[in-house]
């Protein structure tokens, strides 16, 4: 693969970016609380400012931008570089937004499950039908840490479910092209796993111990972030420590890696002609760079097509 291009920089902990039609980027900048559009000259623009800790992104069947909001992030400074921590202080607690990108006003979805608050979610994609899943990856305490979730939701506010807890550290997620299974990846463990899909948000649940079948897990210390799935089924998951994106066949058989310069290399999308161009947050260092990529990505619904 080619070398990385820097599109912007100075961004404040870039994550869960989406390649839009007209060849700009929307993105999260989750110490700044903000949605944040990215032109190809390096431009920013700030789309809108839900607070707390804009996370995953993905445009929905209306065209706006659905959010997962963790509710904010401790954020430490070093060498100029930012790295998450624990909940901070001024945590506002986890919710579903949903954000009009022409007049960026935010509307809040979903903030429980089942009387359950939910405590950090983190990231979300739309199958065909509208509805969308998402992780809750929760929070960190000091002592304590949550166990996360898999979750589906209506994009109109009438439904949302608890599908798979607990979940170490559930993060990245994303569909099969034929939609047939969901995909998560573990961050703490590195792991990805995936889920036979039954119908609205229903999975049929794998023989054994686990509800989910164990896709595979890198060698070494390697912590998973979001991912995104090409055009062949491959998933691509943007790795920490050993920073870049780990490439899995779908059934597991044979695991990749492309490297980045970045230990909290967060998010990968595909975008630009024939969606043959990965975009990548670099979020410690506050980068979005551009990688020419080996294979088309899949078309995501609602914004692809």
């Amino acid at each position: 693969m080619s070398e990385m291009s820097v599109i912007a920089e100075g961004l404040k902990f870039p994550e869960g970016p989406i390649a839009m039609p007209d060849g700009s980027v929307i993105l999260v900048e989750i110490a700044a609380g903000c949605l944040t559009r990215v032109f190809p000259d390096g431009r920013k623009e700030v789309v809108a400012e839900p607070g707390g800790g804009p996370n995953g992104a993905a445009i929905g069947p209306d065209g706006a931008c659905y959010v997962c909001n963790n509710g904010g992030m401790r954020f430490h400074e070093k060498n100029g570089l930012l790295f998450p921590g624990d909940m901070p202080k001024d945590y506002s607690g986890g919710r579903i937004e949903r954000i009009d990108l022409n007049t960026g006003k935010v509307e809040v979805l979903y903030t429980e499950v089942d009387g359950e608050p939910l405590k950090g979610p983190n990231d979300i994609v739309f199958d065909k039908a509208g509805g969308f899943w998402f992780t809750d990856l929760g929070k960190g305490r000091g002592r304590t840490q949550d166990r996360g979730g898999l979750y589906y939701a209506r994009a109109d506010g009438s439904m949302v479910k608890e599908v798979v807890f607990p979940i170490v550290s559930p993060n990245g997620v994303g569909l099969s092209p034929d939609e047939k299974t969901v995909f998560v990846a573990d961050t703490i463990p590195g792991r990805l796993w995936a889920f036979e899909i039954a119908g609205e948000g229903e999975i049929k649940r794998a023989p054994g111990p686990f509800p989910g079948r164990f896709v595979g897990s890198p060698a070494g210390l390697n912590f998973f972030d979001s991912l995104a799935v090409d055009g062949d089924g491959n998933v691509c998951v943007a790795t920490i420590f050993n920073p870049g994106i780990t490439i899995f066949a779908p059934d597991g058989s044979s695991i990749r890696h492309f490297p980045t310069d970045d230990a909290i290399t967060t998010n990968i999308c595909f975008g630009g002609e024939d969606l043959r161009t990965a975009y990548i947050t670099l979020s410690s260092s506050g980068r979005l760079v551009a990688v020419p990529w080996e294979r088309p990505g899949l078309a995501l619904n609602f914004l692809n097509k």
